[in-house]
């Protein structure tokens, strides 16, 4: 920062009256006891003396007048004695160091006048003292002179200008300003603990130190090859192969399960519905002739040819039988075993149906108990059979047949010993379907054969392993009325 401060050039002082001779600055005034003292006179001559301006080449006596003349000195001494000649206004007065100038405010020679004499050679400070300071410099305080000094010689002062710095102001940034960045966190670690945490920021540090702390040398080992794998022995191979065919085979299986229990249901439903509506369409067309005629005893396979209710099975169980006990046959509804007899004649009315998926119309068959009714609707009739009484019923049947649904049931004897409410066979005992049930030699004539029913499934449930089969005999036949179309057995209402 440059400097500003100036020097400011004394005022010029005019010799008081009656002293226009100034002091030097090796002398003193006089005090006012009329008494002169002298302080630090040079020795040697007055050529010595810096300062002394020289006149037609010899240096200037204090007692020598100049041009400007003076008045002589009292009591007869020299004139100007020891005195330097008269100065001009505003000249400053010389010392014995060279007087430092700043600028042009130094003392202008008079107009007319001698130029100003030549600087003598900078004095050297005396070894072992310190150079004057710079400029700019502080000064060190000097010791107080005691001899007292004309104003007009005070030392020239360096008066720095007086700036009033204002305190910097530290202005904080806004968030958001540019160039603003966020002091790093500082985190203060609590007091040591064993548990652990798992979303404790120190549990990481540790890794962070480990992947800082890298050494050249580690570098060697992460250039080993991987250790070689194990080579699997052949029974680990077998039993790792069977496993996972096992697994895969489970997982077929239960896709199975799930299509043949539910999915083929829903296709069932669909198929059971259209063969129902074509029966009805055909049941409810007009005719003249007797009806006895207009009864069809042949029906084509997969076509709907009777109705079949259960009402110990519930209300809403009804489902058409169609003609034939193929798988397709089957997968429409219960079928009807084409050399079996027709509903409400002589002989064995016999009727299959799945117990599990393809709408399984047979599911509950192990539900049933002796003298339960079983409705078979046909165009022109409405048959109910009621099933016979098992093995263990017929050992109390006495007490069983107090029951008025147990009216025209009675545990079978002779041809029809083999008869009976419910039992189990194997697949290959196909006799339970022949006319005489269980007995297909039997020699009895047609026209005297018990009408019955026989309904067969699998058992149990998710295999075809063995056959269910429940037997009924005619009980009771109602004709319909054209004129009362919705009359319907009683039978209907023996819900469960």
């Amino acid at each position: 920062m440059q400097d500003d401060r100036r020097r400011v050039p004394p005022p010029a002082q005019h010799p008081p009256p009656g002293d226009d001779i100034w002091p030097t600055e090796d002398e003193t005034p006089p005090p006012r006891g009329g008494r002169r003292r002298l302080e630090d006179k040079p020795t040697g001559s007055a050529n010595d003396r810096p300062g002394r301006p020289e006149v037609n080449g010899k240096a200037k006596q204090p007692g020598d007048l100049g041009s400007t003349g003076s008045r002589p000195a009292p009591n007869g001494s020299a004139p100007n004695a020891g005195r330097l000649p008269a100065r001009a206004p505003g000249a400053v007065p010389r010392r014995d160091g060279p007087v430092r100038h700043s600028g042009s405010l130094g003392p202008t020679p008079p107009q007319g006048g001698p130029g100003p004499a030549p600087q003598p050679p900078r004095r050297q400070p005396p070894q072992g003292t310190s150079a004057p300071p710079r400029r700019g410099q502080a000064q060190a305080p000097r010791p107080q002179d005691r001899r007292a000094t004309h104003p007009a010689e005070a030392r020239t002062e360096l008066i720095p200008p007086v700036v009033e710095d204002e305190p910097t102001v530290f202005i904080q940034a806004h968030r958001g300003s540019l160039g603003y960045r966020d002091p790093e966190t500082e985190r203060i670690d609590s007091e040591p603990d064993d548990r652990v945490h798992l979303d404790d920021p120190a549990d990481y540090a540790d890794d962070a130190l480990d992947d800082n702390d890298h050494h050249p040398a580690d570098d060697e080992f992460d250039d080993e090859p991987p250790p070689a794998k194990r080579k699997d022995s052949a029974a680990f191979v077998v039993v790792r192969s069977l496993g996972e065919a096992m697994v895969t085979l489970g997982i077929v299986v239960l896709l199975f399960v799930v299509y043949e229990v539910w999915v083929t249901d829903l296709v069932s439903a669909e198929k059971q519905e259209d063969v129902t509506v074509a029966l009805d369409e055909q049941w409810h067309q007009p005719t003249t002739a007797d009806p006895q005629r207009q009864q069809k005893f042949e029906f084509a396979d997969g076509e709907g040819m009777a109705k079949l209710y259960i009402p110990a099975l519930g209300d809403d169980y009804h489902f058409t039988i169609v003609e034939g006990t193929s798988t397709a046959d089957l997968e429409t509804g219960p079928g009807h075993y084409k050399k079996s007899a027709l509903p409400g004649q002589p002989g064995n009315f016999a009727v299959a149906g799945h117990r599990v998926g393809k709408g399984a119309p047979f599911n509950d068959l192990d539900l049933l108990s002796a003298c339960d009714a079983m409705v078979v609707e046909t165009q022109t009739s409405w048959f109910v059979y009621r099933m016979l009484p098992t093995n263990d019923d017929a050992k109390n049947w006495t007490a069983k047949a107090a029951d008025p649904k147990c009216a025209g049931v009675a545990p079978q004897t002779g041809d029809y010993a083999k008869a009976t409410g419910r039992q189990i066979v194997s697949p290959a005992q196909s006799e339970v379907v022949a006319p005489v049930p269980g007995n297909p030699s039997a020699k009895t004539p047609a026209a005297e054969r018990q009408k019955m029913i026989t309904l067969t499934t699998c058992h149990p449930k998710f295999s075809n392993r063995q056959r269910m089969i429940l037997q009924g005999v005619l009980v009771r036949e109602q004709p319909k009325n054209a004129a009362e179309p919705a009359a319907v057995p009683a039978e209907l209402r023996e819900t469960g």
